[in-house]
């Protein structure tokens, strides 16, 4: 039997668990839901056991591990090794998936990647071996997929530089999407910070069947919920429906709770989990957790009376729900399928189905991937002709090798199916559609989790679907959005109409899971003295200097660089796609800050009018002029600003240029925390519609802000071209240490002082 990673800490976790738990049950003095046992279980010493307020108190936390994928890595190793320590605090790792572009098959795209990102992975694996960091190369898989693989375990809390690191929920993890400083916190051994999240209950019963998958429980709870309805929460699913479902059905659910904006979803310790760990040969694992069970699942009493004990509770019965299409253009707008035909018709969406995609982190289990193909082998044997373009992402080696071995690939290939890379490719912009005429509305459909305008292939008018693998199969094979599988016929080559039977598959290989070489590469017993070599002149890579503090007189006569007007996701502050090569330079990937958001003023994107020249310029253009003429500018925008990945280039990119404060409406937990722990100030109008007051060429002044403190608001004063002015309130959620970060100009800053 193998031995799990870092099983000394395993051990020692479980080892330790039900006294925790019992003491923290004996001090809050009530039943603990399994959010509770976990987040109380990881509490830092600087945050002793007490009833901490949902939603209000900051709390220190000690998660047990650190995962980052490549294109956040770099940025997030840069900052970590400015800070003196020869090695991690807590097990780390790298993944190598989001720089491998989708274009042409998995071999040549691999064979591609690896030469023209050579010196980033390079790079990361030279810093990897140094500071005691587990590497997985490219080509091993999706950073979320091999978590769930080989690290997640039941009732442990890690974070990982990714927005959809709550994957591991699936096996019963809290797993949380940070930015790259949070992870510094965690790697330097520092206290990680966190509001005390308020807990949704979702409360399963039934049991799945025909079409429906796990993946339609999230497609529904986006469609409950929306895209900010799970801001400063944390998801936890229970019930017999929620036992009812396979480990990386609950993993599928978990992740895609990114998409309403929760802090991280989870379910509890179960005969699938142990299933799963024993597949995945940490059947050690599963003893350990078997021996704690009761620890590893909520109180009775809190399932029994969910309403006492979590702040909103949801009720979905397994029995009656049915698959799911949700988009466009947002991952909440979630149709039933029964009504998604009629909505194609009446909102005139491209009902030709142009592509359809299945796979990636999400949804590339063994279950995903063999149920989507006995829909494939059903075309084949029925004498039906896919219409549609057809591509597959496993989500790791292991995934691939096995499903290949049991000729799943195969049944996709004969349909015309291609294959790519066990890589993030097409769901994170990195994919080279062909021949795609740019001004022509299509439609492509996805078994992803976020589809956000430009977010697959970079042009505005594909109109991108999210569904389960089987459904995207299903629509493939009709070569179109208004196909209903469940009741519709299709006419095959013979003539004939036809029908498709409702899905089947394998909770998991019923040969078990087998690989060659699943792409693990250890580090260095001693790092010290391995060189990380940056060249100066690289256009890729790039040592970053620290941030210098805002000052009270940097916050007077200042300009608005845009008002971003509508959904101002991460993708729109920093875009993903080609910019990926940039993601270790700062200087560059700069040049991409906010060119999709739109311009409140014009209604136009990337051009915005420069009071120094009085010409329009591109936002980043515009930011540097400002930034050489010594002249501070501010971010105005709306509603969940910054929704969407971790991407803490966001929140760098402002800094970097100039940008001293990003004022909101509201905003995404990731994003206002990447603010701050970048030394910048977010800040939200008490009065939304105050919004409306900002001009063009107003001049802004903030005040209160060398005495600001926890809770009370600042005043910022917009002073008009005509000679009058308006009186807006601002509100912050900064405690004294988070304003203590600005003080020093980063928290990274704060960190160097303190271990100096």
């Amino acid at each position: 039997m193998e031995t799990p990673f870092d099983f000394d800490m395993l051990k020692e976790h479980y080892h330790s668990l039900s006294l925790k738990i019992s003491n923290t049950r004996k001090i809050l003095g009530r039943p603990l839901t399994l959010t509770d046992k976990i987040l109380y279980s990881h509490l830092h010493p600087d945050s002793p056991v007490k009833e901490y307020s949902r939603g209000k108190d900051y709390v220190f936390f000690s998660p047990d591990r650190v995962a980052m994928q490549d294109a956040t890595a770099q940025m997030a190793l840069l900052q970590f090794m400015t800070c003196g320590k020869s090695k991690t605090s807590v097990p780390s790792t790298v993944h190598c998936d989001h720089l491998i572009l989708a274009k042409d098959g998995a071999d040549a795209d691999l064979k591609s990647s690896n030469i023209e990102n050579a010196e980033v992975f390079d790079f990361l694996k030279s810093i990897s071996n140094k500071y005691g960091i587990g590497f997985w190369k490219p080509g091993a898989g999706i950073i979320h997929q091999i978590v769930l693989e080989n690290y997640a375990f039941p009732g442990g809390m890690m974070i990982g530089t990714d927005s959809h690191t709550p994957n591991a929920g699936g096996l019963g993890m809290l797993a949380i999407g940070v930015g790259g400083a949070d992870a510094v916190d965690v790697m330097t051994g520092m206290p990680w910070e966190l509001k005390m999240p308020k807990i949704i209950g979702v409360h399963l019963t039934g049991t799945l069947s025909g079409w429906a998958s796990a993946k339609d429980v999230i497609l529904k709870v986006a469609g409950i919920l929306t895209v900010k309805g799970g801001t400063g929460a944390i998801v936890e699913y229970f019930g017999e429906g929620a036992q009812s479902l396979s480990c990386t059905g609950k993993g599928t659910i978990c992740n895609m709770g990114a998409e309403i904006g929760a802090t991280t979803s989870t379910f509890g310790y179960d005969a699938a989990m142990a299933k799963y760990l024993k597949a995945t040969n940490r059947t050690s694992i599963a003893e350990l957790a078997d021996s704690v069970i009761a620890d590893l699942n909520g109180d009775p009493e809190c399932y029994l009376n969910p309403e006492q004990y979590f702040d909103q509770v949801i009720h979905i019965d397994l029995n009656t729900l049915e698959p799911h299409v949700n988009g466009p253009y947002t991952p909440d707008l979630a149709w039933p399928i029964s009504k998604f035909a009629a909505a194609v018709k009446e909102n005139n969406y491209p009902e030709t189905l142009d592509v359809g995609l299945i796979g990636s982190c999400t949804n590339s289990s063994y279950e995903d991937l063999s149920r989507a193909a006995s829909v494939a082998k059903q075309a084949i044997t029925k004498n039906l002709k896919v219409k549609s373009e057809f591509t597959v992402t496993p989500g790791s080696e292991l995934i691939r090798y096995t499903v290949e071995r049991d000729g799943l690939l195969n049944a996709f290939e004969q349909i015309g199916g291609v294959v790519l890379a066990n890589a993030c490719g097409p769901c994170i912009g990195q994919w080279k559609r062909h021949n795609l005429d740019p001004t022509r509305k299509n439609s492509i459909i996805t078994s992803f989790n976020r589809n956000f305008s430009k977010r697959n292939d970079g042009n505005a008018n594909t109109h991108a679907f999210v569904a389960s693998p089987e459904i995207v199969t299903a629509l493939a094979v009709a070569g179109k959005l208004s196909f209903n599988p469940l009741v519709d016929s299709l006419m095959n080559e013979n003539g004939e109409m036809v029908k498709l039977d409702p899905p089947s598959g394998f909770e998991l290989p019923p040969k078990g899971f087998d690989v060659d070489d699943a792409g693990y590469e250890a580090p260095a017993g001693e790092g010290s003295q391995i060189k990380i070599a940056v060249n100066p002149s690289s256009k890729r890579i790039q040592l970053l200097e620290p941030f210098k503090e805002i000052t009270s007189d940097q916050l007077r006569n200042v300009r608005v660089l845009i008002k971003a007007k509508g959904k101002c996701t991460t993708d729109h502050i920093s875009m993903a796609g080609p910019w990926l090569e940039f993601r270790g330079h700062l200087e560059n990937i700069s040049n991409n800050c906010l060119i999709g958001a739109m311009n409140a003023y014009n209604g136009e994107s990337n051009r915005v009018l420069n009071f120094v020249t009085n010409e329009y310029m591109t936002v980043p253009d515009s930011a540097r002029t400002y930034k050489s003429n010594n002249i501070s500018t501010f971010v105005i925008g709306e509603e969940n600003y910054g929704e969407g990945s971790s991407r803490e280039h966001a929140a760098m990119e402002p800094r970097y240029l100039g940008v001293k404060a990003v004022i909101v409406k509201s905003f995404a937990r990731i994003h206002e925390t990447n603010l701050k722990k970048q030394g910048m100030l977010a800040l939200t109008f008490k009065q939304p519609s105050d919004y409306e007051l900002i001009r063009q060429d107003d001049l802004l002044d903030l005040e209160g802000f060398d005495a600001m403190k926890p809770g009370v608001s600042l005043i910022l004063i917009a002073k008009h071209s005509d000679g009058s002015s308006d009186r807006i309130e601002l509100l912050h959620t900064y405690n004294e240490q988070q304003i203590s970060w600005i003080r020093e100009g980063s928290a990274l800053n704060k960190i160097r002082k303190e271990l100096a």
